[in-house]
């Protein structure tokens, strides 16, 4: 079986240097962050901006948001992470991570809002995840750290989708995976070669995929035994880019894997077969990408999102299957 996807409609005004992450919300929004150092709200009917955030003088390298799409984290080149509240279209909060001597000890590189948007967990030097406050009165407090007992550079973060586990990954390839209640590192994965870019959870929060410089996708099993002992770990390996993969995400009925890459491609892979069944060709590297969080209608793939380096935002669908 492939799938073919067609290119539905571009931004409509384009990011001024490349889109560093993307995301789809279930409040059937799209939000983009640039190297440019600016945030915006897409409309992804009309492929206007609806709304945006005063760019930053240093690019956003990191954003997130909650699961019911209300809130956005984001966090920029030297540390500066905000929230904005779109209930409110108020910025609810600010912490400056970089500040010597503030709570979480270092720079913040990567960020990852919790589902419930009530905490933060962040990454950087130290190779170790920070738990912070949400909360507008509390915004970055410090409630936790979880270290990994490594001091390579933490370069991805994300909260599972049920909000029970938090992972992490380094400079070097390794996966961290922290049970966030116990606030306790349960498994650790020695699967790639090199540094992994992105993490994609899947909608039940049972599989991680990771997107790695290697050129692959791993895909990890992150349950655990009634006796305690990790799951079975890398249970495959998806390859077919070839250069970087920089980025992932699972569709939202777990058939699908979306990967992009420094190749400029985008490829769907099927977990079923654990095949590549599409290849979609782009005009850059790709950064990052998002799908329709909405389920499919019947007979389509769905629909996904992507940003890259030429700061062009892309909206895309399924036109089927063949074969």
């Amino acid at each position: 079986m492939s799938l073919a996807f067609l290119h539905v409609t571009d931004g409509a005004e384009p990011h001024a240097d490349s889109i560093w992450s993307v995301a789809w919300t279930p409040q059937d929004q799209v939000f983009t962050a640039s190297a440019d150092g600016s945030l915006k709200q897409w409309n992804p009917t009309s492929g206007q901006v609806s709304h945006s955030q005063p760019p930053h003088s240093l690019g956003i390298v990191s954003m997130s948001t909650d699961s019911n799409g209300k809130k956005v984290l984001w966090n920029t080149l030297e540390g500066l992470t905000s929230l904005w509240d779109l209930d409110s279209g108020e910025v609810a909060g600010k912490w400056e991570s970089y500040v010597r001597g503030s709570e979480g000890g270092e720079p913040a590189w990567s960020v990852s809002l919790h589902p419930s948007g009530s905490t933060f967990a962040a990454t950087g030097g130290s190779g170790n995840i920070t738990i912070h406050s949400a909360e507008s009165s509390s915004f970055g407090e410090r409630k936790a750290t979880l270290p990994s007992g490594r001091t390579k550079f933490g370069l991805c973060t994300k909260y599972s989708p049920d909000g029970t586990r938090v992972a992490m990954s380094s400079e070097t390839g390794q996966i961290y995976i922290f049970d966030v209640a116990a606030e306790k590192l349960i498994s650790t994965y020695t699967s790639h070669a090199m540094a992994v870019r992105s993490f994609a959870w899947s909608p039940d929060s049972q599989l991680l995929v990771s997107a790695s410089e290697d050129k692959r996708l791993i895909m990890h099993d992150v349950r655990h035994s009634p006796s305690g002992k990790p799951g079975s770990g890398a249970v495959a390996t998806l390859s077919g880019h070839t250069s970087w993969v920089l980025c992932a995400d699972v569709s939202p009925d777990g058939r699908f894997v979306l990967s992009g890459s420094a190749d400029k491609t985008m490829r769907i892979w099927d977990l079923s077969t654990r095949t590549s069944v599409s290849t979609v060709q782009d005009t850059g590297e790709v950064w990052s990408v998002s799908w329709r969080p909405k389920p499919a209608q019947h007979g389509s793939s769905g629909e996904f999102v992507s940003g890259g380096e030429d700061g062009v935002v892309r909206w895309w669908r399924s036109a089927g299957a063949s074969g």
